[in-house]
């Protein structure tokens, strides 16, 4: 089995690494061919940073499979002989070890990509202040939850048979609860919200709210600009928690009828009720890899070394998640693609088609989204289908002259 296991890693990281460096090829090739949708200038540096990010995640997968062999080559009976197999403490201990060591390791790629990467292209704002603060703060939070959590799954796992069914249960009702609450308790823990104070726009964002049939728990502001310069709208939160949330960079850089657009689209998601079959999808993925990694035969973990304690099987299912999540995107992603489709037709009709064509051009200009990628990219990892493809399906000619009059006010900020 354990052999089998290595088979199916080594395999899941080499498609990996070969989709990054088909994607980098690609890019390099786009990059000398006419600039669409950007300036020549930001389509060049779009392309840049595209390839700086997938050689970085290269680096990644490979760092991934070094942990990969050495907690299946003895780190799991290291870390079970150093923590214990009697109680829950052990179990925690044991869980609690395998994250941090393996946050520890992949830690420098995260400081890489905010503090080089990200400042060398002029998105990441945050300061090493800051950044140890987030950290502090997630660490904490997960502390707390993820005890909580951990905690209620080695009782399961040590009291039922067919634990991997009652874990599903309470690890659905995380996602569903997670839903719920991270707009109101757990996103203002990073970010300061206050209530929109544009009235024009805050009036007419409740127009196109009340023409959905959507009450919420009010429209808010955030200052994403601390820590980054990218743009960005959600409309988040389930039952009396749902609240639409607008990056303090929209507002500087997006005019209101773009804005309006752009929330369109959000709201196509609440009318098309895309939140619930995004939980259901999830739901689903969650039920399929419990019931795999649930029923592993005793045999791997005679193989790993260690007794299969509730703390093994969570760790083991940690790390095995990711191959199931690789797996697993491609559908996901076909299914989010044409939800994207179907609320850009919604933004449209409720913020002009017009409207959302320019907001999408901003976004991208601003974000530096290089507009092309590797189908084969495309298939494994994107949730939004090419903004080419989008702007096309709005009726939008990619190859029109640089000199529009969108292109010209965008290059103009510059």
């Amino acid at each position: 089995m354990l052999m089998i296991l290595m088979v199916v890693f080594t395999l899941y990281t080499l498609i990996k690494i070969y989709v990054s460096v088909m994607q980098i090829g690609y890019i390099s090739d786009a990059k000398r061919e006419d600039a669409v949708l950007l300036s020549s200038a930001k389509y060049i540096v779009a392309g840049n940073y595209a390839i700086k990010k997938e050689r970085v995640a290269i680096a990644e997968s490979f760092v991934e499979y070094f942990l990969f062999l050495f907690w299946v080559f003895g780190g799991f009976k290291y870390l079970q002989n150093l923590v214990g197999i009697e109680g829950l403490w052990s179990n925690l201990l044991f869980i609690f070890g395998y994250i941090a060591l393996n946050f520890l390791v992949t830690l420098p790629f995260d400081i890489y990509k905010v503090f080089w990467l990200d400042k060398s292209f002029n998105f990441s704002k945050t300061t090493p202040k800051l950044y140890i603060i987030d950290m502090l703060k997630s660490s904490l939070i997960f502390l707390v939850v993820g005890g909580a959590i951990f905690s209620a799954i080695i009782f399961i796992i040590d009291n039922f048979s067919n634990w991997w069914i009652w874990s599903f249960a309470v690890v659905f009702a995380l996602v569903i609860f997670t839903n719920m609450l991270y707009p109101t308790l757990i996103a203002p823990i990073f970010n300061k919200f206050k209530p929109i104070e544009d009235v024009e726009l805050k009036s007419d964002i409740e127009k196109i709210m009340k023409s959905v049939g959507l009450d919420s728990d009010g429209i808010f502001t955030i200052d994403a600009s601390k820590r980054d310069s990218r743009l960005n709208a959600y409309f988040g939160g389930l039952g009396k928690s749902k609240r639409v949330v607008l990056y303090d960079t929209l507002l500087e850089k997006l005019n209101k009828n773009e804005i309006l657009a752009i929330l369109g689209h959000e709201l196509g998601h609440y009318s098309h009720k895309d939140i619930f079959k995004n939980i259901a999808v999830v739901g689903l993925f969650l039920f399929t890899v419990l019931a795999i990694i649930g029923n592993l035969p005793e045999s791997l973990f005679i193989n790993l070394g260690v007794v299969s304690t509730a703390g093994v099987k969570i760790a083991v299912i940690m790390m095995l998640l990711p191959i199931f999540s690789f797996l697993y995107m491609p559908i996901m992603g076909l299914i989010s693609r044409h939800n994207e489709y179907e609320a850009d037709k919604f933004g449209a009709k409720i913020g002009g088609k017009d409207n959302l064509i320019n907001g999408l051009l901003k976004l991208v200009n601003e974000n530096k989204s290089f507009p092309k990628s590797h189908p084969i990219y495309i298939f494994f990892y994107y949730t939004h289908p090419p903004v080419i493809e989008r702007l096309e399906a709005l009726g939008y000619d990619i190859n029109r002259p640089k000199d529009s009059i969108i292109l010209d006010f965008l290059d103009a900020d510059n």
